[in-house]
């Protein structure tokens, strides 16, 4: 996961260019961006796919003392990281066809890698069709394949439904150091983002483990179903990405580019809060999804009551931080993204290691996050 979010961090300052010259109608610039992105973010696989090796031979066999379970992950590594040359420039499509506003290209894809991947790993896992049945193995291969598909898949409708004249595609196949540092500019914020942002979670399931074992039962269910809700919360921060962008390109006023985010903000409750009321009067329904304890399911709903009400502090706040990250400053959106994981790592270390509070009073410091978050962008942008 860490590996992809580092080409993921890179994607996204593509995108924000990509956006950018969408806006300003310099088509034809679109596309040198789109390969100079590609290049790097090929090498990157290939670094990353070498020190793959490493990784198995110096960290999990230091964090995993089980044989069969060592050997379990590096099986699923070895065939694992294949799929990082076809995940990386398939995010690469992504960037573009955010940047141009045909998101509904990214819906068709994700349909096409769901189904590939749920039938590469019926099939490989549990020997299917002939094949013999690779366990673990199976999974790396068929997600692997998944990832081929998507971006054959994006290949295809790029070649036959995009004028690829317009925006230039596949006619730079050099490499360009100052284009490239254009694009890094923007990236390298972007990519240390991408490594900052689930590393609150790592910090708190570590703080929560010395709750107990059903502190941290509790908080695994919580973040099963706050994942769900924020899938609205990240389709809507990519459109109001590509939309600030597209924006700033065009010259429009800063008045447009917060109507922009207002409306991201008003679609996010709209569609979040009628789940967020289904989830809060009927929550042991969603609960026993997760576990058949019902002293488990009682346990988790002071938790869940609380980790409902942060959504309308989260969507608002990532909205905002994705509009200032498109702004084209994300150096400025890393301090708001540094100061807000400093304020909260004090908050989960004095509230869960020093004072031992129930995990439900624990899941509040999602409220200091979302607010920072929502607080800071909030100022830059006003």
């Amino acid at each position: 996961m860490a590996i992809y979010m580092l080409g993921f961090g890179f994607s996204i300052g593509v995108q924000i260019l990509i956006a950018r010259k969408n806006g300003e109608r310099k088509y034809g610039e679109i596309g040198g961006i789109f390969m100079q992105g590609a290049f790097f973010l090929l090498a990157l696989a290939a670094v990353m796919f070498f020190l793959c090796d490493s990784i198995t031979t110096h960290i999990l066999s230091r964090l995993i003392s089980s044989d069969q379970v060592y050997a379990a992950a590096s099986s699923y590594l070895e065939w694992r990281r294949y799929g990082l040359f076809f995940s990386f420039i398939a995010i690469l499509f992504r960037a573009f066809y955010i940047g141009i506003t045909e998101t509904r290209t990214l819906t068709l894809n994700s349909i096409v890698m769901v189904l590939s991947n749920i039938v590469f790993n019926y099939i490989l896992i549990f020997g299917k069709f002939g094949f013999p049945a690779l366990g673990i193995a199976g999974a790396a291969i068929g997600s692997s394949l998944a990832e081929l598909v998507s971006l054959l898949f994006y290949v295809a409708y790029t070649w036959l439904k995009v004028d690829k004249k317009k925006y230039a595609l596949f006619q730079q196949f050099s490499f360009k150091l100052s284009e490239f540092k254009r694009i890094w500019n923007i990236s390298c914020w972007t990519m240390l983002q991408s490594i900052l942002f689930p590393s609150q979670w790592f910090l708190f399931f570590i703080a929560i483990e010395h709750l107990g074992e059903r502190p941290l039962a509790i908080a695994n269910i919580m973040r099963s179903i706050n994942t769900c809700f924020f899938m609205a919360i990240f389709a809507f921060s990519d459109t109001t990405s590509s939309m600030v962008s597209n924006l700033l390109g065009s010259g429009k006023e800063k008045s447009e580019i917060w109507l922009a985010c207002k409306r991201a903000i008003r679609l996010t409750y709209m569609i979040g809060i009628p789940f967020l009321l289904l989830s809060a009067l009927f929550p042991t329904v969603l609960l026993q999804i997760y576990t058949n304890s019902q002293e488990l399911v009682q346990a988790a709903l002071p938790t869940m009551y609380i980790m409902l009400l942060g959504y309308l502090l989260s969507a608002p706040g990532l909205v905002l931080f994705n509009a200032v990250s498109d702004t084209g400053n994300t150096s400025r959106s890393m301090k708001i993204m540094l100061i807000t994981i400093s304020i909260y790592v004090v908050y989960v270390v004095v509230m869960v290691m020093y004072l031992q509070v129930d995990v439900a009073i624990a899941w509040t410091s999602e409220y200091i996050y979302g607010g920072m978050l929502l607080l800071l962008s909030y100022l830059y942008l006003k």
